[in-house]
């Protein structure tokens, strides 16, 4: 069974502005979405789902959704605020999304079979796609609770306009995960790689350290999973007091592989993740994707 591509396309680029997933970015206007798709059409995948707003669902569909007409299926799902468990209500202060692990929920109907998740406004490159599109085609049939992460090497994944956030991931023995920790500032630092701690100390961490770009393989299961465990973090008072509270893909992942209910291995690539974190990146990547044109990685015109 060929594998499907859930891309998370419902938020807003807070610092960088507007609906940058829409931003065209390639020679003929194409999104770094485009080349996502493009990229695991490649690699095998056979469908395609959204997760959007429904505020901006006609644009979308007149933007983005028309041009794969005839490539490859494509489905929409609709991240909201009041899609909550039966018996739980959106607090009224409440105008954030429910975060990543929540956007990935709303797919439940639409996925029956394994599937990789990733974010809309990241360029992923191609490798990446290949390697956990290989993982995810090979599963046995009804397989659960075997995951898995393309896990980038974090020289591969920074901005040269400021810090990123990421998170630093740690591996067994078997390359399977055993924590993922967020770093939200993370930047060369007279050279080497550093992050800064809890207590504001620069840590310096190896070139090669895997850190998660929230590129994910699942099987259908981890629905049930993240719907269970949804009900545990909307019962917490203090996450429905605090609306900014996220329900994020690496806290469940987190949980699973603490309970020792799943495994998730991290898988290596040799990819260079670049996207628009900062309006300052926005002509670095229109060069880096003229780059892999003019070299023959992609055509000039994708779809």
């Amino acid at each position: 069974m060929k594998p499907t591509l859930l891309l998370l396309a419902a938020g807003m680029g807070s610092r960088y502005g507007g609906l940058k997933q829409l931003d065209g970015l390639g020679p003929n206007g194409e999104t770094i979405m485009d080349y996502s798709i493009y990229d695991a059409i490649k690699a095998g995948f056979g469908k395609i789902v959204f997760v959007i707003r429904k505020d901006f669902e006609q644009d979308f569909r007149d933007k983005v959704l028309s041009k794969y007409e005839g490539h490859v299926p494509v489905e929409l799902c609709f991240q909201s605020l009041d899609a909550l468990p039966e018996g739980f209500h959106c607090p009224e202060e409440r105008v954030k999304p429910w975060g990543t692990n929540h956007a990935v929920m709303m797919a439940k109907d639409c996925i029956k079979e394994p599937f990789c998740v990733i974010n809309c406004d990241d360029f992923y490159n191609r490798d990446a796609f290949m390697v956990i599109g290989k993982f995810l085609s090979e599963l046995p049939e009804g397989c659960t609770n075997k995951y898995a992460m393309v896990g980038f090497r974090v020289g591969n994944t920074l901005s040269e306009n400021g810090s990123v956030a990421r998170g630093i991931c740690s591996k067994d023995k078997d390359e399977n995960l055993t924590t993922v920790v967020e770093r939200t500032e993370i930047m060369r630092v007279d050279g080497p790689i550093c992050y800064k701690d809890e207590d504001g100390k620069w840590i310096e961490v190896e070139d090669n350290t895997p850190v998660s770009m929230n590129m994910w393989g699942f099987t259908p299961d981890y629905f049930e999973h993240s719907v269970n465990y949804f009900k545990e973090f909307l019962s917490d008072e203090k996450n429905m007091k605090n609306p900014k509270a996220e329900f994020f893909i690496p806290l469940m992942v987190n949980k699973l592989i603490n309970e020792e209910t799943a495994t998730v291995k991290v898988l290596d690539t040799t990819s260079k993740w670049f996207g628009v974190t900062y309006a300052a990146d926005r002509q670095s990547v229109v060069d880096k994707i003229q780059s892999l044109v003019d070299s023959g990685v992609y055509p000039d015109k994708l779809f």
